[in-house]
This record gives structure tokens, sequence and C-alpha cells, in this order.
């Protein structure tokens, strides 16, 4: 037994001092992906709101790092908190000063000051093979010995029998130096893949 009963939203920030109290104390959950890789529902469907994280049809709309304060319950007794925080998505070149950049500085300064930092979900669309900005992202995660997990969004608008295929090729693209590479595929409108991500967070929230 592993589920969310509560989650509020804490804060926004740009600069670390602006990070709320909780950074101090809590274990973090971090959420990235590309601009319009479907973040916002996921983690509104993950947290079962309709909408606590602000889901928007324009890409690169969250611009500031979402703090959000959960409750799980582990079991019958015992709850565990964590924050889940929502960073700003990657890869949208209208609002990007640099097109070299993956992102900006004030995120890179999150990933490198998160000591809490307990996992990285790293958001990928099933539909379409990773982007480069997409391997780039996860190769930067690996190379700074972040715990990074791979999530496929949108697993639903893949065909059923073209499913393993997607996520062969997605494994294959982005693990190529990393053989232990998986990935959970996760719909947040069918809410497929739920129970795998909600086990990977436990997992690594009770080491």
């Amino acid at each position: 037994m592993f589920n969310i009963i509560r989650s509020d939203y804490l804060a926004s920030a740009v600069r670390k001092d602006q990070y709320p109290e909780e950074t101090k104390i809590l274990p973090e959950i971090a959420f990235i992906g590309r601009s319009n890789v479907g973040k916002s529902s996921l983690i509104n469907s993950l947290l079962n709101r309709k909408n606590l994280a602000r889901v928007s049809s324009t890409p690169g709309k969250t611009q500031t790092i979402n703090f959000y304060k959960v409750t799980a319950k582990v079991d019958e007794e015992k709850r565990e908190e964590f924050l889940l925080v929502d960073l700003p998505g990657y890869g949208y070149a209208k609002r990007m000063k640099s097109s070299r950049k993956q992102w900006s500085d004030f995120t890179e300064e999150y990933w490198l000051n998160a000591t809490n930092l307990k996992l990285v979900c790293h958001l990928v669309d099933m539909r379409h093979e990773p982007m480069e900005s997409d391997v780039n992202v996860y190769r930067w995660f690996k190379a700074h010995n972040l715990p990074v997990l791979v999530i496929g969004t949108k697993s639903d608008k893949v065909a059923k029998n073209h499913l393993q295929k997607h996520l062969s090729q997605m494994i294959k693209i982005l693990g190529e130096d990393s053989p232990d590479l998986r990935v959970i595929a996760y719909s947040s409108v069918k809410k497929t893949g739920t129970e795998q991500l909600l086990d990977a967070i436990r997992t690594v929230l009770l080491k």
C-alpha cells in the first residue's frame, strides 16, 4: 500500500533563496521533460488532483520551479511526506535565450544544489523517438550521478500492438550507455503506469 492522500502547493521559485523551508528537511522527487510533454497532466493524475499543476496548451508555460508538499499513506499507521518538484520544460526555442542551453541557469542551480533529491522523473513523449534534447538531458543526469527514471508519457496515444516497439526504441536511444535503463509507460488519461511510478517513488523514499 502506497497511496497519495494529500498534496498542497507550497511555492514557486527562480532562486535558491526562494525555495520553501521544507527543502531542508523533506526528500524531493523532481519532474522534468520537454515542453508540452504532458508533465502537468501527469502530476495531477499522480496526485489525484484536477488542477493542482496548471495545464496549458501553450508549450513552455511552466517557467518557475514549483514545489508541492505531498503526504503518502505507507500502511495503516505510517505516513511519508515528500516534496514533488515541477521544473520548467526544456527545448522550446521561442522562449530560450540560447539554443545551446537545454535549460535556464536557475534550473541547473536546482539540480546541482538539491541535497535531498531522491529521484528525477524524466518525461519523454512515447509517440515519437526521443529527440536530441531528450538524449542530452538524460546523459547530463547520468554524468552528474543523479538518480533518474524515464517515464514515457501519452502512452494511450500509441497502439497497444506498437507499445513494446516504442518502449524498446526509447531504451535503445536513451540507454546507449545505460544497460540498466527501464521506462515506465504512462497515460494521464487512462492512469496506466500509476502503480509502477508510485512503487518507484516508494522504493526511493523508504530506502
